[in-house]
């Protein structure tokens, strides 16, 4: 049939926008439409563009960013046209594609729009591209755009594009499609909604996510009619809250049927989530985000809403992506709460109180703002472009996560090392071309070059689908249930070859059909759609190549050949501990406590959960240390440590073979550089600090010494710890010759160390001007004592310094000593640095004090003619 004669057999909003946003697109080339949700611009638009004169025979590209609205949109333009999908209107996705030679209008996910530019840059077949539900900004659908812009500007003058959005300002991308003075037009849909009442129904305590949403969703089916959609943040949830569904009594007595939607479902389960409910039931449709924009359900009346999105984001410190279950944005929230409103008035409950709605952000940030991307850097090499700031974005991807990005795309040899631009290489031409990321392309790659092809398809599939072990299973109560690659910390094991196992040889089934394989509840949906996979992967790569070495690969190999998608995950069991690793990037992982991996001396980590300091390992395999050496040989270095040991206060000197922080082999370094040894030994002693050194009595004593001359002359060496920590090597290093141990230090002459650090002459003038002692009058030879650098003490008798006219003198006279004068108990009696003062003042008032305590001790009247002695007066005198 003619397409020009088409009659849609509804009116719906974007009808009155149509022939504005075709006038658009006779005279310009790039045009914005802003249509609200349940406006029909997804399936109107492409419909009436397609009889344009512009257009001629070409076709149209329109992307949509998730499979299930792909097809969905496919079919009911098909349907609108009176004809089965594939002929007019066909769509590709990944692993399924109907599309025949008279197809004219293709609906494609992200990834197939960046193959096909990748096969023709030019798009030359077609006239015009259209970006849906733009305001997703997921990161391939920023690339598309970034790529068909440059195309547009460099071989297609004349290509359309048209980008549709329901929320995103269309303003701002207006300005970045505009190239020349005239601004790219922005065709506005004012679109239709009925009055949604809107309900608050926090959770109650510590209620549980399902239970709360079981209970909201038995009010709404008891306060109106119309069908539900509730929106929950992964299938995992879904599964759950099913579960409290399916045989409650107000939900059977309301005949109501409850549905899932999300986009791992069967086309056939999709379709009958989103029909209409047959006449005399009502449908209960539990949907993720994919319900908020993509996809019109009809009949829904109420709406109820957990307040939460399940979002990768990346984490450049290890390199993986997390899905993170995250409260939704505002945004998102209100078109959640559209959905009630789309037929007639409507109901929206939300399980989150009134006041934590001024939280939320005001929108999602964009995906290429958070995601890795490496598979973006493949892109960009294939197409020849080194910087992505060449092209035109709404958000330029970041620096330093685009850098890690091509760095990873090296290490796994997609990227040439040898010159500044990191050209694509022809493996990474290889990569590019196969439908995952590159991760995982770079090991199916590397299966097929083994001869392995199956069993690394297999690995892939797994690792791109949802985990078909099912953590919330009767053999696993009690665990978070599974919603994603990355499904928590709960029971399910975490060996990936259990999973190879199971895509392999299946199992026996239980009552509910779910495939048991030992001890594990395996999703049986799941396991066939991971094979349906692996063998379309396998198909894709082609006979496998013939192994020269060794017998097949079994999943055994699990470890060897997921090491190829993980380099930088290899981890190695830390020692002494049964569950702690140490992967290669140098970052803490850990097992479940009684996780059968635990006693593995080396894993190969496919995924991660958690934060740093130490991240959790959810799925791994083991690898030996062979297999390591044998996959990364060329990146293994081989060096010789010579290191410090805290715990023993040693030197120790080590051959390694390491693979980041790995360290794969170690043996005993007897003939050691001895100038590496000594550099340890110094890095030893400046942890342990100066104080802690051995120091002999009389090294003390000099080092006080110094310290004086220093404190009232810059020129003597300064010997404070600080002084001496930062020239270690410099005074003590030729001293330790040999030694590896702190208790070693012992044997070292201090006193010379430190007079090494004088020149002749310093050694000469040093008991000069700080003598160890000093000559009284009455003969003795007192020590004098430097602890106090600017004070020193002299510390003698009374009766000695009798005759002593004025207090001696430091560094030729610069420097009064401070004398401790003490009783013949040894006691102080007087501290003074004026010993004239003294003899002439306070001495008589000591004087009277001592004669009554000391009466065999000489007390003169006149203590400068007395004669100073160290004896008491003989007995009967």
């Amino acid at each position: 049939m003619s397409v020009s004669a088409v009659r849609f057999p509804t009116s719906l909003p974007i009808d009155e926008a149509l022939p504005a946003l075709l006038r658009a697109l006779q005279t310009h080339t790039n045009v914005v439409l802003e249509a609200p949700p349940g406006a029909g611009k997804t399936t109107r638009v492409p419909l009436a563009a397609l009889s344009e004169e512009w257009l001629g025979e070409r076709r149209i590209i329109m992307l949509e960013p998730r499979r299930l609205a792909a097809r969905t949109a496919a079919h009911f333009m098909a349907a609108t046209l009176g004809e089965p999908v594939g002929q007019t209107v066909g769509y590709r996705v990944r692993g399924e594609s109907r599309i025949s030679g008279k197809t004219r209008i293709e609906v494609v996910t992200d990834g197939v729009l960046t193959r096909m530019l990748s096969a023709d840059a030019s798009l030359e077949p077609y006239g015009l591209v259209l970006f849906d539900e733009f305001h997703e900004r997921s990161l391939q659908a920023d690339l598309g755009l970034a790529l068909v812009l440059e195309s547009q500007a460099h071989l297609r003058e004349e290509l359309r594009i048209l980008v549709m959005s329901a929320t995103l300002d269309g303003t701002s991308v207006a300005q970045l499609l505009t190239t020349g003075p005239n601004p790219v037009p922005v065709i506005r849909s004012a679109g239709r909604a009925f009055p949604v009442e809107t309900f608050h129904r926090p959770s109650r305590g510590d209620e549980k996510l399902e239970l709360a949403v079981a209970r909201v969703v038995r009010e709404a089916i008891s306060d109106g009619d119309g069908d539900v959609l509730v929106f929950l943040p992964g299938a995992g949830e879904q599964r759950r809250v099913a579960a409290r569904l399916t045989d409650d009594v107000v939900i059977g007595r309301a005949s109501a049927v409850v549905h899932q939607l999300h986009g791992s479902m069967p086309l056939a389960a999709q379709t009958a989530a989103i029909a209409p409910a047959p006449i005399g039931t009502r449908k209960i449709v539990l949907a993720t985000s994919v319900a908020e924009t993509s996809l019109t359900i009809e009949g829904v009346r109420a709406v109820v809403d957990a307040g939460l999105s399940r979002l990768p984001r990346f984490d450049a410190r290890v390199g993986l992506t997390r899905l993170e279950t995250v409260r939704v944005s505002r945004a998102s929230a209100d078109q959640r709460r559209g959905r009630a409103g789309r037929v007639a008035p409507g109901r929206c409950y939300r399980l989150w109180d009134v006041h934590e709605q001024h939280g939320m952000v005001p929108s999602t940030r964009a995906e290429i703002l958070d995601a890795d991307l490496a598979p973006l850097a493949l892109e960009l090499a294939d197409a020849g472009i080194a910087r992505a700031t060449a092209l035109r974005w709404l958000d330029v991807p970041p620096a330093g996560p685009f850098q890690k990005a091509r760095e990873l795309l090296a290490e796994l040899g997609a990227l040439s090392t040898g010159d500044l631009t990191g050209q694509i290489t022809a493996h990474g031409k290889r990569m590019v071309a196969l439908p995952v990321q590159p991760r995982l392309a770079h090991l199916l790659l590397g299966a097929h070059d083994a001869g392995a092809t199956r069993l690394g398809a297999e690995i892939a599939a797994l690792l791109e689908e949802r985990d078909i072990l099912r953590s919330d299973g009767p053999r696993a109560a009690g665990g978070r249930g599974a919603s994603g690659p990355l499904s928590g910390f709960g029971s399910a094991p975490c060996d990936l070859r259990l999973r190879v196992e199971a895509v392999q040889r299946g199992g026996e089934h239980d009552a509910d059909g779910d495939l048991l394989l030992s001890d594990a509840r395996l999703d049986r949906d799941a396991t066939m759609r991971v094979r349906a996979l692996a063998a379309d992967l396998a198909k894709r790569i082609g006979r496998p190549s013939p192994r020269q070495h060794g017998g097949p690969l079994t999943s055994a190999d699990t470890g060897a050949l997921l090491a190829l998608a993980f380099p930088d995950r290899i981890a190695q069991r830390r020692p002494g501990s049964d569950s702690r690793f140490l992967l290669r990037s140098g970052t803490g992982a850990m097992l479940p406590r009684h996780d059968a991996l635990r006693d593995e001396e080396f894993l190969a980590v496919a995924e991660l959960d958690g934060a740093p300091p130490e991240y959790r390992i959810v799925r791994a395999a083991p690898i030996t240390r062979a297999e390591i050496v044998a996959t990364f040989g060329a990146q293994l270095v081989r060096e010789e440590i010579v290191e410090w040991h805290p715990a023993t206060r040693t030197v120790r000197a080590q051959r390694r073979t390491m693979l980041g922080a790995i360290a794969l082999e170690e043996a005993p370094l007897r003939e050691a550089d001895p100038m590496a040894v000594l550099d340890a030994m110094l890095h030893g002693i400046s942890r342990e600090g100066i104080a802690a050194l051995p120091w002999s009595e009389p090294a003390l004593r000099v080092r006080e010494r110094l310290a004086f001359l220093h404190a009232h002359d810059a020129s003597w060496p300064d010997v404070s710890d600080s002084a001496l920590m930062e020239q270690v090597s410099v005074w003590l290093g030729p001293f330790l010759s040999g030694m590896r141990k702190f208790t070693e230090l012992a044997r070292v002459p201090w006193v010379d160390v430190l007079l090494n650090m004088l020149t002749w002459d310093g050694r000469q003038r040093l008991d000069a001007l700080a003598p160890t002692h000093l000559d009284v009058p009455s003969g003795s030879r007192v020590s004098l004592d430097y602890a106090d650098p600017n004070a020193p003490v002299l510390a003698v008798k009374l009766q000695e310094v009798f005759g002593w006219t004025s207090t001696p003198l430091l560094l030729n006279g610069r420097v009064p000593v401070t004398m401790h004068l003490l009783s013949p108990a040894q006691r102080p009696v007087q501290v003074t640095r004026d010993l004239a003062g003294f003899w002439q003042s306070s001495y008589f008032d000591v004087r009277k004090e001592l004669r009554g305590r000391y009466p065999r001790h000489p007390w003169p009247e006149d203590p400068l003619s007395a004669q100073a002695t160290r004896r008491a007066k003989p007995r009967g005198t």
